[in-house]
């Protein structure tokens, strides 16, 4: 089975987490929530693997993944779009560790994607070999298809990635072992990242789709706390605004344990939609507190940046 990771095979230094973004991608047909942690998992891995190479990078006081990743000069060194998508794949991770709340086949696949990209930008900074490397969604596509058209088939496969899957979920990455294991390499891949850092080009995150910024969303909220269909709806009907049909619809609400709104949430595609969406929010709130007699808070968001109004400090 051919994935958007093998490349990773061809150049030794990559194996502390070349075989368990393989794994990621195979998994997703039989197990969308086992895709998840092991695009986690990976990307981890990749994460201690840059920390063992990088003279930029000193060890914080703990070496869990959030720790890791929220240091300064990791942040500096794969800049705030790069950072904002693997915060979306260690996101997903948590709720299906630990949590009941599954984020499905879809999220999966933006958790493969965006892995794709940020190993992509660690081959292009410190391989030997590179070659850019685009995510071919189309490539697992046609595998789910085909595994959808034979159940025998599907059987057979999911037998086979389940094995698979065994094997890697028990794999463990220590990082004073990487560290030293990697001590040699260190002023050479430091030195070729430097060089590299300076004509790499970050890929656009692309946001025009409503699915994939709500996917972003689904995963913040599901990370504070938030159930859907409980204390989180989506695309609420609400009367009275100022159109034609004089109907509007907010794409989410916030409820508290007495079944008020809390807050509301409007979803935009860019910074620029952000803001031409302040009045649309503005109409909803008022259209919401004239009913409960208590304004909700307004978030204004795209996915990565977001903006609160609550009426008693500035936006």
């Amino acid at each position: 089975m051919v994935t958007n990771f093998d490349y990773l095979k061809n150049e030794s230094k990559f194996s502390a987490f070349a075989n368990v973004a393989i794994s990621a991608e195979k998994i997703i047909l039989a197990d969308p929530d086992a895709s998840i942690l092991n695009s986690r998992r990976a990307m981890e891995f990749a994460v201690k693997w840059l920390y063992s190479v990088e003279n930029s990078l000193q060890i914080p006081y703990q070496d869990n993944l959030h720790t890791l990743m929220n240091t300064e000069e990791f942040r500096q060194l794969v800049g705030p779009d790069l950072w904002k998508r693997m915060d979306y794949i260690r996101r997903c991770g948590n709720s299906v560790a630990h949590s009941n709340k599954k984020p499905g086949r879809d999220a999966a696949m933006l958790c493969l994607e965006n892995l794709s990209i940020f190993l992509d930008y660690v081959a292009y900074c410190y391989g030997e070999q590179y070659q850019e490397h685009s995510f071919d969604r189309s490539m697992i596509d046609g595998r789910i298809e085909k595994a959808k058209a034979s159940r025998e088939t599907a059987r057979k496969v999911k037998e086979t990635l389940l094995k698979e899957q065994e094997k890697t979920a028990q794999q463990e990455l220590d990082l004073q072992k990487l560290m030293a294991e990697n001590t040699f390499l260190r002023e050479e891949l430091s030195a070729r990242h430097e060089k590299q850092q300076q004509t790499y080009v970050p890929k656009p995150l692309d946001l025009s789709e409503y699915e994939t910024r709500k996917l972003y969303i689904d995963s913040m909220l599901i990370d504070a706390g938030w159930t859907q269909g409980k204390d989180w709806l989506n695309e609420m009907t609400v009367t009275g605004m100022p159109n034609k049909s004089g109907i509007g619809r907010i794409d989410y609400v916030l409820y508290d344990n007495m079944n008020k709104p809390l807050a509301i949430i409007e979803a935009k595609r860019t910074c620029k939609d952000i803001a031409e969406g302040r009045q649309q929010a503005k109409l909803y709130a008022d259209l919401l507190e004239k009913k409960y007699e208590r304004r909700p808070v307004i978030f204004l968001t795209n996915g990565f940046e977001t903006r609160i109004i609550d009426g008693q400090y500035p936006e």
